[in-house]
């Protein structure tokens, strides 16, 4: 198999940080693309034609894409499960959703800020998308740390990697002072061998 990679994508990363717990890193060969909404680059657009990564490329089948359909795929073919039966199962593909969610809305806020061209910058637009930011937050805070502090899934990864990626990009936002817990729960949850293993450099 091949993974089409970014270190830098909290998408990337969590499909890394699957394999890392599974202990099946080696059987994915990295192919590092680079790529952005304004130019896909090296990003294969004849195997994900929406240009996104991650994309894995397997024998027998269409190479997939989104990191949620592949992290399904792989914790399946590896018997991981990270994906526990129902009904907790709703539990931990809504925490998922919501890791997504946050980590879509900071890859938002940095092309606008960053790749999108001067003029056409919108400063509120951002905001926005740091707003949406906020309530998942808060929410995870208030409703789902006992979640959070149990047996680990991708719920749980889904958000270490968005959280990590707050600090990688978005630095100057001070996510943890309205989070005591969450950024409790996230202090040890990054220092898992998977989630050190697969962090982006500074």
């Amino acid at each position: 198999m091949k993974l089409y990679h970014a270190p830098a994508s909290p998408f990337v990363r969590k499909v890394m940080v699957l394999l890392h717990e599974a202990g099946a890193a080696d059987r994915v060969a990295l192919v590092p693309v680079s790529g952005n909404p304004l130019d896909p680059g090296t990003i294969p657009v004849d195997r994900n034609p929406l240009g996104k990564i991650p994309a894995l490329e397997r024998e027998g089948g269409p190479t997939l894409y989104d990191s949620r359909v592949i992290t399904r795929y792989l914790d399946d073919l590896l018997q991981a499960g990270l994906y526990p039966a129902a009904p907790r199962l709703w539990d931990t593909l809504v925490i998922e959703a919501t890791g997504d969610g946050i980590a879509e809305a900071a890859v938002l806020m940095r092309y606008e800020m960053q790749v999108r061209p001067q003029p056409s910058r919108s400063p509120a637009w951002a905001e926005a998308q740091w707003r949406k930011i906020a309530r998942a937050l808060a929410a995870l805070e208030e409703r789902w740390i006992s979640h959070l502090s149990g047996p680990v899934d991708m719920g749980q990864i889904a958000i270490g990697c968005a959280l990590g990626y707050l600090d990688f990009r978005h630095a100057d936002r001070d996510w943890r002072g309205a989070h005591p817990t969450l950024a409790g729960w996230f202090a040890s949850f990054a220092a898992r061998p998977a989630m050190q293993a697969t962090a982006p450099d500074a």
